[in-house]
């Protein structure tokens, strides 16, 4: 049906106040919907399972606060990689993550969904947003769990933080992360001239609709450069069939790209687009560590929607408005 940090949404199993664990690393990405969600381990989790208890450390709170206005093209992809180009990869080391802003009060709940996600690769424990009435619109479309009470949490006015961090939206370009880290970062007009050999736009931090979207305003009327494999991969089922709606689909196809049933796919080398030696490819999904996609000596960059597009254009890594 979809991948589990798109579905379990989708499905009305997330609520805000919810306490979440996972066993997979971005499990965090449940907070932004205002729940606390944390990744554990495969032994934890059949221990939760077996006793309906886990343990856990109250982990620290760092605040991040976006002011201004994001740039054309940009979003949450590059907001969080930004972020972590600052921080660092343990910049947030076993904390709570808690994103605020107008910034963070303007951009969709997808967008929310790719911050909280990758909260992770900033060392942290959980990602999280107050919910507003952008979550209450989202959850108002979907399911309901019978008999459950969510309960909306909002931080102290008094609340004490181990760090504070602000940013001016302005200063957030479209950003690309060079192997093998998603904090090495750099802004699209710093990227140089880097040929790919493949362009993946999908997984549970990108493949939403909105996502899906922004690619297909790109790619529409255009063919991806015959030397780039371009493979879109909608999160969910019901993503897929959205997009077949709105004539994604077909805009991807006449492209020249493929689209796959939903699936986590080359994201950690499991299939539909594993790369080879020496090749290198541009994501949008989370991690591009050494061999996440295949053969340990191929290359991964980071981007979001826009740059991921605009780059299977030009068979080169650029930015919409550079085409």
């Amino acid at each position: 049906m979809g991948i589990e940090h798109a579905l379990l949404p989708e499905q009305g199993l997330v609520s805000p106040g919810d306490l979440i664990i996972g066993a997979d690393s971005h499990t965090c990405t449940y907070g932004a919907l205002g729940a606390f969600a944390s990744g554990v381990g495969s032994t934890d989790l059949a221990y939760a399972f077996i006793t309906g208890r886990i343990w856990l450390r109250v982990p620290p709170s760092i605040k991040f606060v976006y002011k201004g206005k994001l740039k054309r093209w940009a979003g949450g992809k590059d907001i969080i990689l930004y972020t972590i180009g600052k921080i660092g990869v343990n910049g947030a080391h076993y904390a709570a993550m808690e994103f605020s802003g107008e910034v963070i009060e303007k951009i969709g709940i997808d967008g929310r969904f790719t911050i909280c996600n990758m909260a992770i690769e900033a060392g942290a424990k959980s990602g999280i947003i107050a919910p507003d009435r952008l979550t209450k619109r989202y959850l108002s479309g979907v399911p309901q769990k019978r008999g459950k009470k969510r309960k909306i949490y909002q931080s102290d006015k008094k609340a004490g933080y181990k760090k504070r961090f602000e940013f001016a939206a302005g200063d957030i370009d479209l950003q690309v992360a060079f192997p093998s880290l998603p904090s090495n970062t750099r802004p699209i007009n710093k990227v140089g001239r880097v040929s790919i050999d493949q362009v993946v736009i999908g997984s549970c931090t990108n493949g939403r609709i909105s996502d899906l979207r922004v690619a297909a305003k790109i790619l529409a009327g255009k063919k991806v450069k015959s030397t780039v494999r371009t493979i879109i991969i909608p999160a969910t089922q019901k993503i897929y069939l959205e997009a077949l709606k709105e004539g994604l689909i077909e805009v991807f196809l006449k492209s020249g790209a493929v689209v796959s049933t939903p699936s986590c796919g080359p994201c950690l080398g499991g299939h539909l687009g594993v790369l080879a030696q020496g090749e290198k490819a541009l994501s949008t999904t989370n991690r591009n560590f050494v061999g996440r996609m295949g053969d340990l000596r191929s290359k991964v960059f980071l981007s979001g929607p826009a740059v991921a597009a605009a780059s299977a254009l030009a068979g080169r890594i650029t930015g919409p408005d550079d085409l």
